[in-house]
């Protein structure tokens, strides 16, 4: 066979030139491999940070569109939705398409999405974005692992995997610093116009350095699931939106709400049915016969709860209950990065010599006890309180991802694994989108509870509430004037009220989460010990 046969597409390299680097880097079809981790890593690295950046300009993007908090976090669920929808269908798309052409398509997807979510002019325009933009963001990080993995010899992965790994770690400790800073000197619009450079680089290495293998482009793939992909489309659209609106209409008060409700078992019984006795199905369910992937299974969803509840509403709480700017409240929440970029080394070198189910042990209570901690916040507490607890968070968080991704598939069949990572994120996913709606849902239930009990025992005629009324009467009556003085004064005590009130229901919600977290770590125990040496996957993340 000549070179030029084998010359890639698109090269801009002379015949001898392109024989050369075939001879060197064969399996990334002459192309440096180092040149594809970039690629790969820019799309990847894109998408993590979006998460991290859409969360701390929520607050604006909610008083800009006319939107409460509650309805601001529609923002981060609609997009997680849409992101475990698509992982499942992501490998059936790279076979059919090329995954290349796939991996770029999604890019561009993101991008344009990226876009139209910066320049909504209101909150339902907003949204369907960030569907579209959930879809595009799908498949980013499973497909971009796949082709790194394939782009490097076996002895060479781990280093591949690990400057990878790195650029994950790095976005989440940019991600809140930057949007910040996006969002009080610009506009929360640039936390999502960011995206377009990055994206446009992307489109361009990903087209110069990036190959299908022939077993791609040679690959026969069948029809698409397309009735098991709409059930599951209804399910969990319909459960996000009884989750994100339900508490809004009083629950099954509501009409709407119990045809919501039907729409769920109706597409969740569908998809399990179908999913269970079709033999190519968009999700082959028999995967959870295996006991070590069933647990994994449930801890990822637990553990999406627990992560998406606290990266949605700490920065809600440092701008909504202490008055922190955007760019204020990233700084305080970013460290929970530089915890896990200190923690993932040592979880290399520990994962091969120490039970997994130890690490995750350690990893699930230390989370929880962070989060207990997060539960003892007041009003006083000043820039540096949690800094210690946010950094032992991500810390604790890098002690579950790998060793959770190791158990939950170390005994998969290799013929299995791209169904299994496909479920498993997908899970993740779900688990976060749920996490996020109850949080959100708990702290407008719960501030409205403790303002009625602190009103109930605080009333107009109460000596303390008159004492506190006066000097704030005579404060405002400066300003105000005398007869606005009182009146101003009872609003100003109310606010207080409210003030008080939200922080009860911060921490009720961070108290709930720790629960959660130590559950998982007794959990974990349902774990049958891997074989010696089991390894996460490609695609698990």
């Amino acid at each position: 066979m000549s070179t030029d046969a084998l010359k890639p597409a698109g090269s801009l390299l002379p015949r001898h030139s392109t024989a050369s680097a075939l001879e060197r880097y064969p399996l990334s079809q002459g192309v440096n491999p180092w040149l594809v981790t970039v690629s790969v890593m820019l799309p990847t690295f894109m998408e993590v940070l979006d998460t991290a950046i859409a969360s701390v300009a929520l607050p604006y993007i909610a008083g800009s569109l006319s939107a409460s908090n509650s309805e601001a976090t529609w923002v981060l669920t609609s997009y997680l939705v849409a992101n475990a929808v698509i992982l499942p269908a992501s490998n059936w798309f790279g076979l059919r398409f090329g995954r290349k052409n796939f991996l770029i398509a999604c890019v561009v997807i993101f991008t344009v999405a990226s876009f139209f979510c910066g320049a909504a002019p209101s909150l339902g325009v907003i949204l369907l974005a960030r569907v579209v933009q959930g879809a595009g963001g799908g498949a980013l990080q499973p497909i971009s692992q796949s082709i790194l993995l394939e782009s490097f010899p076996i002895q060479k992965r781990s280093q591949a995997m690990a400057a990878y790994g790195l650029g994950i770690v790095v976005a989440p400790v940019l991600g809140p610093t930057l949007g910040g800073w996006l969002t009080d000197t610009f506009s929360w619009r640039y936390a999502f116009y960011i995206n377009i450079p990055v994206g446009i680089l992307a489109v361009l290495m990903i087209s110069r350095f990036i190959h299908d293998p022939p077993y791609i482009k040679n690959a026969k793939v069948g029809a698409f699931d397309n009735i098991g992909f709409g059930l599951l489309a209804l399910w969990t659209g319909c459960l996000q939106v009884v989750l994100d609106k339900g508490q809004e209409d009083d629950w099954f008060g509501a009409v709407w709400v119990r045809w919501a409700v039907a729409g769920i078992v109706v597409g969740l019984v569908g998809w399990i049915w179908r999913s269970w006795t079709r033999p190519k199905a968009l999700v082959d369910l028999h995967i959870l016969k295996n006991r070590n992937f069933r647990t994994g299974c449930l801890l990822i969803a637990l553990l999406g709860m627990c992560i998406y509840i606290t990266i949605a509403i700490l920065p809600l709480y440092y701008q909504e209950i202490l008055g922190y700017t955007a760019f204020a409240a990233g700084l305080v929440v970013g460290p929970r990065g530089i915890g896990s970029f200190i923690g993932s080394p040592i979880i290399g070198i520990l994962g091969s010599r120490v039970d997994n189910r130890k690490l995750l042990t350690l990893g699930f209570i230390g989370f929880g006890v962070c989060s207990l901690y997060f539960g003892m916040v007041n009003l006083e507490i000043g820039p540096t309180t949690l800094l210690v607890p946010i950094l032992i968070t991500g810390f604790s968080l890098s002690f579950v991802f790998v060793p959770l991704a190791t158990l939950s598939t170390a005994t998969v069949p290799r013929e299995q694994m791209g169904n299994a990572t496909g479920l498993f994120n997908m899970l993740r996913n779900i688990g976060g989108s749920i996490g996020i709606a109850m949080a959100s849902t708990a702290l407008v239930r719960r501030a409205d509870f403790y303002q009625t009990e602190i009103g109930a025992r605080v009333g107009l005629n109460d000596p303390a509430l008159q004492q506190k009324s006066a000097q704030a009467a005579g404060y405002l009556a400066g300003h105000l004037g005398h007869p606005a003085a009182r009146p101003g004064s009872l609003g100003l005590l109310y606010g207080l009220l409210q003030q008080q009130a939200s922080l009860r229901a911060y921490v009720d919600v961070f108290r709930w989460t720790a629960l959660l977290a130590f559950f998982c770590a007794v959990a974990v125990w349902l774990f049958r010990k891997p074989p010696k040496n089991a390894r996460a996957p490609e695609g698990v993340h």
